[in-house]
């Protein structure tokens, strides 16, 4: 019971950070692109590093144990590209237009809040519900990784915090925009964020009872498709536009180093 704490306490955290984006968004006078953008490649280095050198390695060892080299191998890559292949479905969902990753700063803000704008509004709701989905499978992620192994649990969360914190600006700024109610954009950037814990939750209930060498083999590749799916398509893309290329490229071999030192430290 204290590890499945532990692990949901790790998934919450990583979760409510969309709201630490939000209060960014209200007690900063101006954005700092330069810092967004090492530290969305600093959690895309960690998550890319830790996919394919821990996370994947793991869910092989498991598949192989259960069913041989050979089906354990295949087993391995299937369940590794079925979940990019699910958060790809899901991310399909997402009208491009009204996607929560659309770059946002906090000198939005300093424009002049205008209630008639439905539009905005709209999107700002939209944005909560779609990070709501995207964070669903990341809290799931979160805390498969640190039920199995706490110390890369902690790894995981914080990478996916990082990435948590522009999606929170994301939701505040038009529905603050088009409300005028700084209580109000808080509200569904922290509500966004819950999927995350909620993600945890769901998952345990379904996939425990089940839970065996296979089972955990496959969800772990899974996991690991996951986090290299948002790495490549969120995380990335978003350094860059909150910075020069450089300095996303700059994060994301810090990120692996990082990573790769405290696999050999601590795990």
């Amino acid at each position: 019971m204290e590890k499945i704490f532990f692990a949901f306490g790790l998934t919450l955290f990583a979760g409510l950070a969309t709201g630490i984006g939000s209060c960014l968004a209200f007690f900063t006078k101006r954005t700092n692109t330069k810092f967004l953008s090492i530290s969305l490649g600093f959690s895309a280095g960690v998550m890319l590093y830790v996919s394919f050198v821990e996370i994947i390695v793991k869910a092989r060892i498991a598949l192989i144990e259960e069913w041989g080299v050979k089906t354990g191998n295949w087993l391995t890559v299937i369940s590794f590209f079925m979940g990019m292949l699910f958060i790809g479905i899901i991310d399909k969902f997402v009208p491009e237009h009204e996607n929560p990753h659309e770059v946002k700063e906090v000198e939005d803000l300093n424009k002049k809040p205008n209630k008639n704008i439905n539009p905005l509004y709209r999107m700002g709701l939209f944005s909560a519900l779609a990070i709501g989905i995207h964070n669903f499978p990341e809290g799931l992620a979160t805390f498969i990784s640190a039920l199995k192994d706490p110390k890369l649990g902690i790894a995981i969360a914080v990478a996916i915090a990082i990435h948590n914190i522009p999606e929170g600006i994301a939701v505040s700024v038009p529905i603050y925009f088009s409300t005028g109610s700084k209580k109000k954009a808080f509200f569904y950037s922290f509500i966004s964020g819950l999927a995350e814990p909620i993600g945890a939750l769901v998952g345990y209930a379904l996939l425990m009872p089940f839970l065996n060498g296979t089972v955990f083999g496959v969800i772990f590749a899974g996991v690991g498709g996951i986090m290299v799916f948002i790495s490549l398509d969120e995380l990335l893309p978003a350094a860059e536009n909150y910075g020069e290329h450089h300095l996303s490229i700059y994060g994301l071999i810090a990120g692996m180093v990082v990573m790769a030192i405290s696999l050999l430290l601590f795990i």
